[in-house]
């Protein structure tokens, strides 16, 4: 796995106009392939009047999966700089599609490129982006009289708690980098007086900011 990649911070639209054409780029997170497909489906359903639709994603923290399409604009002078334009960016769980309205005016090749490359360029600029990185999901069993101090004590070292179950014991669900596992094990000895029980699970992905 990665240890971490760029992605959009939310769904959103941007648009730019270059020689009276309206670009209109619309960007959001998607987890999956079908996610992506779903949601350029949606666009071009927003917009059924527009010249183009044209789009690209990239699906996995590899940037194994890349698709684009120029949707009837000169082959390679959308869906490609589209996606160039993420990959450049490091971009990933990614999908953009830019809305086109022509404008009467002419653009060629290179103007195409140009046009659709730096809508996208453009929108992330505008919507923002952030950084997920990888962590190992990790399950702290604790007792019911040390739960409290413990899940204030996590947050004020910078640890998010991010599930808590209360049973005959409390279990509290965080994320550690695999790197910091072995000095959180001695934090959280020390913070229980040894009492309470790490379990490490599953790796995933957790934003950094």
């Amino acid at each position: 796995m990665q240890d971490e990649y760029r992605t959009v911070a939310h769904e959103g639209v941007h648009e730019t106009e270059v020689n009276r054409s309206r670009f209109l780029c619309a960007l959001a997170p998607a987890a999956s392939e079908q996610e992506a497909q779903e949601f350029i489906a949606r666009i071009r359903k927003e917009h059924p009047t527009a010249t183009h639709n044209c789009w690209a994603y990239v699906i996995g923290a590899d940037g194994g999966v890349q698709k684009a399409s120029d949707d009837g604009e000169p082959g390679g002078t959308a869906g490609l700089p589209m996606l160039q334009m993420l990959t450049r960016r490091d971009m990933r769980y990614v999908v953009a599609v830019v809305t086109r309205y022509y404008g009467g005016v002419k653009l060629g090749a290179g103007g195409l490129i140009r046009a659709y490359g730096g809508a996208v360029g453009e929108a992330l600029d505008a919507l923002g982006t952030i950084t997920k990185r990888r962590y190992r999901l990790a399950t702290v069993t604790v007792d019911h009289q040390r739960a409290g101090k413990l899940q204030n004590d996590l947050r004020a070292a910078g640890h998010e708690v991010r599930d808590m179950q209360y049973g005959e014991a409390v279990t509290l669900e965080i994320g550690l980098p695999d790197a910091e596992v072995e000095t959180f094990r001695g934090w959280l000895a020390d913070a229980t007086a040894g009492t309470a029980r790490l379990e490490l699970g599953a790796e995933a992905y957790g934003s950094a900011e």
